[in-house]
């Protein structure tokens, strides 16, 4: 991408809710964003635009890709931009035990998967208490008792930043269409192949030409527990607050 110089006036009428993109279907908004990031400042200024306007949608897969590549365009306009509108990132950071999941946001806004998978470890065993900080796993009885609405900002941040490729909760939505059989599972998400595991960590896809539910990890050595214990966890039946 080329440089933005400034976010101004000057480019209103280059935009407008007169564009497809606030009209179409969510499959087609993503398409229509890699358009307008292709098509450099002009495309930019129709695209900031219509991401004021999604502002308070922080489902939208979208926006996310939106926010995600302005947000590694160094362009200081659109730093300015994203600065003044979206400070916060698009996902809520919400959390019933007081987590700071600022860092786990800016791994997944710089597409930096494999550490976003070890901060996500990190949280979950913050979210488990002092023992599991310290011994860098979780037990499964520990995730029963796991906040829904931090199960849910952890797995939004995932969503929003892989155009909806990544999460427990696509995970879940998988293991689901298998009948709950982990076997099949792994194969879908590239965690197995046949009857050898796909190692950690130069065998696993650290980007978007994964399939679907590949991220993030789950130490299957220790045996399905947990996991199934994060896919059985109600966050995954409650609405987002």
């Amino acid at each position: 991408m080329g440089k933005l110089s400034a976010v101004g006036n000057d480019m209103e009428d280059i935009s407008g809710t007169n564009h497809p993109i606030y009209s179409e279907s969510e499959k087609n908004q993503l398409k229509l964003v890699s358009k307008l990031l292709e098509e450099g400042e002009t495309g930019w200024k129709i695209l900031m635009d219509w991401m004021i306007s999604q502002k308070n949608k922080s489902n939208s897969l979208a926006l996310g890709k939106a926010y995600q590549n302005l947000y590694l365009n160094k362009s200081p306009g659109i730093q300015e931009f994203l600065a003044k509108n979206f400070s916060g990132g698009i996902v809520p950071l919400k959390s019933e035990q007081g987590i700071d999941y600022h860092s786990l946001q800016q791994l997944l806004a710089q597409q930096d998967f494999q550490g976003a998978d070890v901060v996500t470890l990190q949280k979950l065993c913050e979210l488990a208490g002092t023992a599991a900080t310290e011994r860098k796993w979780i037990y499964f009885t520990e995730v029963e008792s796991f906040p829904t609405i931090d199960l849910q900002t952890i797995d939004k941040l995932w969503l929003m930043s892989s155009e909806g490729k990544f999460g427990f909760s696509v995970q879940r939505r998988i293991w689901l269409s298998v009948g709950k059989d982990f076997t099949k599972l792994w194969t879908k998400i590239g965690w197995k192949s046949g009857n050898t595991w796909t190692r950690y960590p130069k065998e696993f896809t650290w980007n978007l030409t994964a399939p679907p539910g590949h991220l993030p990890l789950s130490n299957q050595l220790r045996g399905v527990r947990v996991i199934d214990a994060i896919f059985s966890h109600p966050a995954w039946t409650k609405q987002a607050n």
